[in-house]
């Protein structure tokens, strides 16, 4: 065709300091997930699925907001097949943050709403600045959460109040958001990004292997049954007698009692 094709802007970064990953979303004014920036963030999240260097991750939207939602501008002219058609790679966009093997942090700032609170409710925790505003408005546009929304929330706050925001459409501030369990911290606004770093570090030097294995066993007990949960548990825990930080684990206890391991990652 002779026509040059000029490199999409990078939408989601992704970068490493000291074993903590962050994945920043970059779509100023109000990081609102385009279908590119849904693609990107998978890209990314491959590539920190696969990094031995990286021990866990922050996901952050940056010091004003974190992410006000899809891009209802792109939604609007979109048809039934072209949702069809799309719905799927959202979900699987927001779905391999929720399946990084690390531990995984939202870090909150301002607005997590729609998409941007299906986003933050992939990960493991969640710090939100006391300026944070959530919610999942999609009601309010004639349609439901359709990222995980109407799936995670429940099984955080449980299927009363997820009814309650989805219904609604409401918003809650970051004070709510903690006494319902849907974050994890508040701190100051210009204190997220720090406090969310300070706790993906904790477990930068602990057993990568056994933190994974536990966040694949709980994840695991949200989807399945009890017996078929236990199972899973089992092979993890007889598994991880492979394990090098294991026997480092039990070496240490055994010598200098408990707290003392200094483990390997392997």
């Amino acid at each position: 065709s002779g026509a040059t094709l000029r490199a999409m802007p990078h939408l989601v970064s992704l970068s490493v300091d000291g074993g903590v990953g962050e994945i920043l979303l970059k779509r100023p004014p109000m990081n609102a997930l385009s279908a590119q920036m849904q693609d990107e963030l998978a890209a990314v999240a491959r590539q920190v699925a696969d990094r031995r260097d990286i021990r866990a991750v922050v996901v952050s939207g940056g010091p004003r907001i974190f992410c006000a939602g899809a891009d209802v501008d792109e939604m609007a002219q979109w048809s039934t097949t072209d949702m069809t058609d799309r719905s799927r790679a959202l979900q699987d966009a927001l779905s391999s943050i929720a399946l990084l093997p690390q531990p995984t942090v939202a870090a909150i700032s301002g607005f997590a709403l729609g998409g941007g609170l299906e986003l933050a409710l992939c990960c493991d925790a969640r710090v939100a600045g006391d300026n944070a505003k959530l919610g999942l408005p999609e009601i309010r546009l004639g349609i439901i959460p359709g990222a995980g929304g109407t799936q995670r929330l429940p099984r955080l706050v449980g299927p009363a109040r997820a009814k309650d925001l989805i219904f609604t459409g409401r918003f809650v501030d970051a004070d709510e958001a903690l006494s319902m369990g849907l974050v994890d911290r508040v701190v100051a606004p210009d204190d997220v990004g720090a406090v969310a770093h300070e706790w993906a570090a904790q477990f930068v030097d602990g057993p990568a292997y056994a933190l994974r294995a536990a966040k694949e066993c709980i994840d695991a007990a949200l989807a399945t049954d009890l017996d078929a949960g236990l199972a899973i548990e089992r092979t993890h825990f007889a598994g991880l007698f492979a394990t090098t930080d294991r026997s480092i684990g039990m070496t240490s206890f055994v010598s200098d009692g408990p707290g003392a391991a200094r483990f390997e990652g392997r």
